[in-house]
């Protein structure tokens, strides 16, 4: 008998990472094409996709660190908080349990049998799973997340960067929109087939909202460029 297939295991990474690329996609693709648009010169245009790349990993990878870090530290003075008060009033907490267990579907004293038994395996692990709402696979990891946003980010940035070094400089935009809907594309299947969802309905969402910020950035960048005289 095979066991259960399931994704929730994968969310914490799998977010930070998704993020990333598709982060790291978009606004160095956004980036290029809003520079492509005020200005012919190649140089330019390679400058601005490697100063979106590096600074974009950095900022995903301190954005993640110092969020995902702000969960935890939730968690952990929630975590000391059950932590004291199953020491100093363990009857209240164990009727609390057993009301969680009760609204559940449980009948009263099977709830309450659940709960002691639970208590007495392991009182704080019981509370953080089932009163707070943590456990190991949605535990926060600052760190995991930081490395994953900014590897994925930095992998994102990569296609349109080379993309940059190498399309034709007049045609640096329709170069640059083409080869960046293929990649959201591509990560918008990966994304979807790691975490179990609907492939068509993550990669339109993407494209979508890609096509629109790329438009955006080439506007401003166009219309940069014929106010300065950029070109």
């Amino acid at each position: 008998m095979e066991l259960e297939k399931h994704y929730i295991n994968r969310s914490g990474w799998l977010r930070a990472a998704v993020l990333g690329a598709n982060d790291g996609i978009l606004s160095t693709t956004s980036l290029a094409i809003g520079v492509a648009a005020a200005t012919t010169t190649r140089n330019s245009i390679i400058l601005a996709a490697l100063a979106g790349l590096v600074a974009g990993a950095l900022s995903m990878a301190a954005g993640e660190y110092v969020s995902v870090s702000s969960q935890s530290d939730v968690e952990t003075a929630d975590l000391e908080r059950e932590k004291k008060e199953l020491e100093t009033m363990p009857d209240i907490e164990l009727k609390e349990l057993a009301k969680i267990y009760e609204k559940r579907g449980l009948t009263k004293q099977l709830a309450l049998d659940v709960a002691v038994q639970l208590t007495n395996h392991d009182a704080l692990g019981a509370h953080a799973k089932d009163e707070l709402g943590i456990n190991e696979i949605t535990q926060a990891r600052p760190f995991q997340a930081a490395i994953a946003s900014a590897c994925s980010f930095i992998v994102g940035g990569l296609l349109p960067l080379m993309v940059s070094i190498f399309a034709p400089v007049n045609k640096m935009i329709f170069f640059q929109y083409g080869c960046s809907i293929v990649f959201l594309a591509f990560s918008g299947a990966v994304a979807s087939k790691a975490g179990g969802s609907l492939m068509t309905k993550s990669i339109l969402r993407i494209c979508f909202w890609g096509t629109f910020a790329m438009v955006m950035s080439a506007l401003v960048g166009y219309l940069f460029g014929v106010n300065s005289g950029l070109g």
